[in-house]
């Protein structure tokens, strides 16, 4: 299953680790759940958090960076005020900035575990993979229990095709925290890039009962349906990730594949077509709505 990845994400969705408990009150907080996943191929390929940690994390603002600034100048020697302004920088699309914050954060405080995890996820969006292994490492080594860190660099590995040592770290995650959804909804794409679908549907589903509300986990049990000839399955489940992520041309082609199995050419027809709406030179929406004889200008069905 070849990956971009969450950062690897085309949606570009930075959901960082929040620092222990810390809360400066001028901060305008928003605790996220799941955001964040790339295909490539139609293959959905990234993390349903968002990030490395299941905690919270932050949305960035003007007036947030604002405060945070006044709480960094307030306190030049504390490493938790620059990982947090780290993290909001990074959530604003300012990777380099959020960088320098959260490199001060270890300066200080060589052992602050989720600084490191933080760093790793921006070098790993920014296409830098080893100093984020580098980072995860000792993230890991400051604290053998932190499960942001073990997903983080398991998501490397399973870039990088390295499944085995991938599957170690996303099982230890979950040996630490049988709750992390993107543990389970990542372990899920590792087994699907080795054709063990059934069990990646194990864990698709396992990531769903702990998170629902997301398309990314809906998206990757709907291509392991459709890898075992469950076409019906995959149409209930990509009907439901279009639901959350309608902007994302591979979800809407995956679903026309797999109305085009249950024999529903019509809606079939309607998906390349949205797709093609969403990303106009989608190949393979493009071959798709060809294929089926599909009309530019007419109105195809979508739902029912």
């Amino acid at each position: 299953m070849p990956d971009p990845l969450i950062e690897d994400d085309r949606m570009n969705v930075v959901a960082l680790a929040a620092t222990r408990n810390w809360r400066p009150a001028a901060l305008v907080v928003c605790a996220m759940a799941l955001a964040g996943c790339s295909t490539s191929g139609g293959v959905a390929t990234g993390s349903v958090t968002g990030g490395d940690d299941v905690e919270s994390s932050y949305i960035g603002s003007t007036a947030n960076i604002a405060s945070l600034t006044e709480v960094v100048q307030r306190n030049p020697q504390d490493p938790q005020a620059y990982n947090m302004r780290g993290t909001v920088l990074a959530r604003t699309g300012r990777p380099q900035d959020a960088m320098t914050d959260f490199t001060k954060a270890i300066q200080l405080d060589p052992n602050y575990v989720q600084a490191l995890s933080n760093r790793a996820l921006v070098y790993r969006q920014t296409g830098r993979a080893d100093l984020a292994l580098g980072d995860y490492n000792r993230a890991i080594q400051a604290d053998a229990n932190y499960a942001a860190a073990y997903v983080g660099r398991g998501n490397i590995y399973r870039v990088q095709g390295r499944y085995a040592d991938a599957l170690t770290d996303y099982n230890r995650a979950i040996q630490i925290n049988g709750s992390n959804a993107q543990a389970y909804h990542n372990r899920g794409l590792a087994y699907a890039a080795q054709n063990n679908h059934r069990q990646a549907i194990e864990d698709f589903t396992t990531a769903l009962g702990l998170a629902p509300n997301n398309a990314e986990p809906y998206y990757g049990r709907g291509l392991s349906y459709l890898a075992v000839g469950d076409a019906k399955s995959a149409v209930d489940d990509l009907n439901e990730a279009v639901q959350f992520d309608q902007r994302n041309a591979d979800i809407w082609v995956a679903r026309g594949k797999a109305l085009e199995q249950t024999g529903d050419t019509e809606r079939a027809l309607g998906s390349y077509t949205k797709a093609i709406s969403v990303e106009e030179n989608h190949p393979g929406a493009r071959e798709a709505f060809n294929r089926l004889g599909g009309r530019s200008g007419q109105t195809y069905r979508l739902f029912n």
